[in-house]
């Protein structure tokens, strides 16, 4: 990835810099929107929502933490004892990382992932990182090489957000679009601004519980359970069939 492309990694490098840091979101019909931005991949464990804290219980063994930003959730494992890997397709984000104190981080994009058998005993996507399967075919096929990589007992503990739980007539409007031209409602084609850098597009998937099920149909998963929030977001204790 070329530094100018790096959106997403030059909003966290500049919160870390301690400077003024925001991240706008451009979807492919037109819309823009501002998100909380870095602050948020900073957070502490005490200013994380109950679900997440919840969420965090669960996790046990070697853990992957895939899309881990600035690291929030690979440090506070970490610091609890278990070894952890955070991969990102950041060059900066992974930078920051290392800066404060992960271990082991590397930059890596989700397509990439394809570790040996028994590699991970949790694999975390926080932070609606569910949503980097990008498309449902990907997201089956991603899953059926993380079996391949998990140990026998593993989870994969995912957060995600229904899309339908909105009535924001332009997201409305987006799901039709979506589905008229043959793409799930929820899965939205984006890239992130950040002063003058500007990322790449790419597909990522919200999707409904009911949705998350079927897309791990054949896979080798299945959902345990799930952990939801007061708003649309929800998190997913995925286990081994």
């Amino acid at each position: 990835m070329k530094p100018t492309q790096d959106a997403y990694g030059q909003e966290i490098w500049a919160y870390f810099k301690g400077k003024g840091s925001f991240e706008i979101v451009e979807r492919d019909d037109g819309y823009f929107g501002v998100s909380g931005g870095a602050k948020v991949y900073f957070s502490e464990y005490e200013d994380w929502p109950s679900h997440e804290k919840e969420a965090m219980k669960y996790v046990h063994g070697s853990v992957l933490d895939i899309g881990c930003g600035a690291g929030r959730h690979a440090l506070y494992l970490q610091k609890k004892g278990l070894n952890v890997m955070g991969i990102d397709n950041s060059p900066l984000a992974i930078k920051v990382c290392k800066l404060r104190g992960l271990k082991k981080a590397k930059i890596l994009s989700i397509d990439e992932v394809n570790f040996k058998p028994n590699s991970f005993d949790t694999i975390i996507m926080m932070g609606n990182n569910f949503g980097l399967f990008g498309s449902f075919k990907k997201a089956q096929r991603l899953l059926k090489r993380f079996y391949k990589m998990a140990s026998e007992h593993a989870l994969i503990i995912a957060e995600s957000r229904d899309p339908y739980k909105t009535d924001n007539p332009a997201h409305l409007e987006y799901q039709e679009f979506n589905r008229k031209r043959g793409r799930m409602s929820g899965q939205l084609r984006l890239r992130i601004r950040f002063e003058k850098y500007v990322g790449k597009w790419f597909d990522y998937l919200i999707v409904s519980e009911k949705e998350m099920e079927e897309i791990l149909k054949g896979t080798g998963w299945k959902v345990r359970k799930f952990i939801d929030s007061k708003n649309s977001e929800y998190i997913a204790m995925i286990e081994k069939i």
